[in-house]
């Protein structure tokens, strides 16, 4: 049996790890409430944008050609997952380099191992452990998470953009962790580039309630590039809220399991502090006895 001094130690280092986490379980629900309202109001806005340029794309010619949206052979391929610069977020970095492992060893496995499977990482963690795993990490965006902004994320958004324009990429693919609430986040592989757009037949035929000047395929095409950008930037925003929220729901399941063995440490040193005095208690007593005799 471990010794007062011992248990002392433990009881001391437990309450220690306990204020830690409950401080950060405070931080991380401070930051959640922000990132909520966040997606609260972006989702509403990306959903009728993404809607209105689905319905319109039913509408144009079939001999109408979108740079955005046109398929190429699946040759080389970016994925692109986002995790968070900063750990104790239970499975929330697993997750998304699982996701990651299964798109380069199921999905994509011919293009890596040909070596055609490029990664651009968003966060520290998920970047170390890919990199560890000797997946080709060829670029980060680690820093995106310093005073985020919506400014910082569309410059990377241009970057796939434009790299996909150029040809270096025919697939760029974005794995993320969407909020649900704050205990459950969803994991989604989406694909970012080419721009998937229903074709006539997955589209009701009725009369559209959009207005478009000057016409529809000018339209879109001026649209679709800012489009993008507002998606890539819910997606961001997606992975803040899970992030936040699972370091928040990690905290407090940590904070109680501390407090917890800080009852069990409790009793097992008082039993032992019992234990000692009644081996005094026997010492004396003995002692005395002896004296007598």
């Amino acid at each position: 049996m471990p010794s007062l001094k011992d248990i002392r130690i433990r009881i001391n280092s437990v309450k220690t790890t306990r204020q830690v986490t409950s401080a950060m379980k405070m931080v991380s629900a401070a930051k959640f409430k922000k990132a909520q309202d966040d997606i609260s109001y972006i989702r509403p806005y990306v959903d009728r944008l993404a809607g209105m340029l689905y319905k319109l794309s039913g509408s144009l010619e079939e001999d109408f050609e979108l740079e955005w949206s046109k398929e190429r052979t699946a040759h080389k391929i970016l994925l692109v997952p986002v995790s968070s610069n900063r750990g104790l977020c239970g499975a929330f970095n697993t997750n998304v380099v699982k996701e990651v492992e299964k798109l380069c060893k199921v999905d994509f496995k011919l293009q890596n191992k040909a070596g055609n499977v490029d990664i651009l990482t968003i966060g520290k963690q998920g970047q170390k452990i890919l990199k560890q795993r000797h997946y080709n990490v060829v670029k980060d965006h680690n820093d995106l998470y310093t005073h985020i902004s919506f400014e910082k994320v569309i410059d990377v958004a241009h970057e796939l953009m434009e790299a996909f324009l150029a040809g270096k990429y025919d697939r760029i693919i974005l794995v993320y962790n969407e909020y649900k609430n704050a205990a459950v986040q969803i994991i989604r592989s989406e694909q970012f580039l080419p721009m998937e757009l229903p074709s006539k037949e997955d589209i009701e035929q009725t009369a559209t309630d959009y207005i478009i000047e000057p016409d529809v395929p000018t339209f879109i095409t001026k649209v679709i590039p800012d489009a993008l950008k507002t998606m890539f930037y819910r997606v961001i925003l997606e992975s803040l809220a899970s992030e936040h929220g699972a370091r928040m729901t990690s905290m407090h399941k940590a904070t109680d399991n501390a407090t917890d063995m800080l009852g069990e440490l409790q009793l097992q040193y008082n039993k032992a502090r019992q234990g000692a005095i009644t081996k005094e208690i026997l010492e004396i007593v003995g002692g005395a006895e002896a004296l007598k005799k």
